[in-house]
């Protein structure tokens, strides 16, 4: 007996996925700040969207773009419950794990789409789950608020209203006029080499007054405190303390962009120990926030630089 075909070539069903797979993992990013749970998200979503093809009385997706986002963004708002749970039990200071331009491709996908600065994503951490995806959707990439309401199965009055929220939430924390890229750049560059360097009067130069240090170890990666540091001196004088406990040889420095930013990242003997992010202040003279995350588990994703 010959087998029904499927109502859908199962080529056709893959590539309509892929074709919005850079989208859906920036999206799912930027809502919840780790990759590890982005990618089991994307697999939930692919599950979904390919069983649904296996019905045979599916019904076409006419709009394939809507139809995966609101799948992927519902899956993502049910991983952040458990997200949250386990910051809770964090040890120390839980930052968004670095996504490297030059990790795997799922990982550039999302470059090239869009991805917020590390600055943005600690922000972002302080709204609701739903006023996060609201502000990613329409912030970000650019949904209207309609659109939205049948995303997560609110009114348009709704949406607007958590739009309204997160927007005002965000900006007090957030001025909207950042430097330009390559001044960021060529700030990021002398502070990786004074900080390695131990170069103080240079570090005194670039943080600003009430700069703060943000250190991610997770309990497992070398961290400094296990709360923020503020104040130039008192963050000055940690970077201090690193570059003499730095061995002479043994390490190498290099210039990565880490979601929407420039970075460093530090490696001992050719595996990563550290990705560093600055943030500048408004008028882009002074470096008013430094994210730095060591703990190996945000770090196991980045792939060594080729020699």
């Amino acid at each position: 007996m010959t087998a029904t075909p499927p109502p859908h070539p199962v080529d056709s069903v893959t590539d309509r996925f892929l074709g919005h797979r850079e989208l859906l993992f920036s999206v799912v990013y930027n809502m919840l700040g780790t990759v590890a749970d982005t990618e089991d998200v994307l697999q939930d979503v692919w599950l979904a969207w390919s069983a649904r093809h296996r019905r045979p009385d599916a019904e076409p997706v006419e709009n394939a773009r809507a139809h995966l986002v609101r799948i992927a963004v519902n899956q993502a708002l049910a991983r952040r419950a458990e997200l949250s749970r386990r910051q809770e039990s964090y040890v120390g200071t839980w930052l968004p794990e670095p996504l490297t331009a030059a990790d795997d491709h799922a990982a550039a996908g999302a470059e090239r789409a869009e991805a917020l600065s590390m600055a943005l994503l600690v922000v972002l951490e302080t709204l609701s789950p739903l006023e996060r995806a609201v502000f990613v959707l329409h912030e970000v990439f650019g949904f209207a608020h309609p659109e939205i309401g049948r995303i997560l199965d609110r009114s348009p009055t709704a949406v607007r209203q958590l739009a309204t929220r997160a927007r005002r939430h965000v900006h007090a924390r957030r001025p909207r006029h950042r430097p330009g890229a390559d001044l960021h750049a060529q700030v990021t560059e002398r502070f990786a080499a004074a900080a390695l360097g131990g170069d103080l009067r240079t570090l005194l130069e670039l943080l600003a007054p009430d700069v703060t240090l943000w250190t991610d170890g997770g309990g497992k990666g070398p961290a400094v405190s296990l709360h923020p540091v503020r104040g130039r001196d008192s963050v000055a004088a940690v970077f201090m303390a690193v570059a003499r406990a730095l061995p002479a040889q043994g390490f190498d420095l290099r210039h990565r962009r880490v979601a929407g930013d420039p970075g460093a990242l530090v490696l001992a003997d050719g595996s990563p120990l550290a990705v560093v992010v600055v943030d500048l202040s408004p008028e882009g003279d002074r470096i008013a926030h430094v994210f730095s995350i060591t703990n190996p588990d945000k770090l196991a994703g980045i792939r060594p630089p080729a020699v």
